[in-house]
């Protein structure tokens, strides 16, 4: 693909992402990806032939984004309690903000598709937070804990709280003492 046809499309990810987070997987047409973009429908469907290879796209992008690039910030040799600090403060600022939140198009999503995806999207996750807890323990910046547990505990608290928090209002304290527990079972710190 050109570097302009990449500029496009990923101009296209990034305008439809509030499409989804706002109205879901199930009600967002190509119609109204064509005019959140200001794009014809045969520019549009020169990159994506349906809202759901869209929506594939867009959760690809999301899974492999740099702002939890954790693999390279260990590689360049940064503080593991660095990278989890940066990681924990993206994590605590999305779960303020539900209304940008992906989680009812994922789980509408998900009813769509063999479970198979789902899991390798989450698979993604793990292996992304069990190599830096690794990382971190090795380094002795993190106490010996359960990997398989605590990445459970940020998993699933993280992605809990961004489904609920499109149901119900939540605390920003809610937040706040999920990320101080994981912060107390991996470092011993605790606000």
């Amino acid at each position: 693909m050109s570097a302009k046809g990449e500029r496009t499309r990923e101009y296209i990810l990034e305008a439809s992402y509030g499409l989804f987070a706002g109205k879901g997987f199930k009600q967002v047409t190509m119609k109204d990806v064509c005019e959140v973009t200001n794009m014809s429908r045969g520019g549009l469907y020169s990159h994506f032939s349906s809202p759901r290879l869209l929506f594939e796209a867009l959760l690809e992008k999301i899974t492999q984004k740099d702002a939890m690039d954790f693999q390279g910030e260990m590689d360049r040799g940064m503080s593991a309690t660095d990278i989890l600090e940066g990681a924990l403060a993206l994590m605590e600022d999305e779960m303020k903000h539900p209304e940008d939140s992906l989680s009812i198009a994922m789980y509408e999503y998900a009813e769509t598709v063999d479970s198979n995806v789902m899991e390798r999207f989450n698979q993604i996750g793990e292996e992304k937070w069990t190599k830096l807890i690794r990382y971190g323990m090795e380094r002795g910046e993190f106490r010996e804990v359960n990997v398989e547990g605590i990445v459970n505990v940020i998993l699933y608290s993280y992605q809990g709280v961004r489904m609920w928090s499109r149901i119900i209002p939540m605390k920003p304290e809610t937040f706040r003492s999920i990320i101080d527990h994981i912060k107390h079972q991996l470092i011993g710190e605790q606000k």
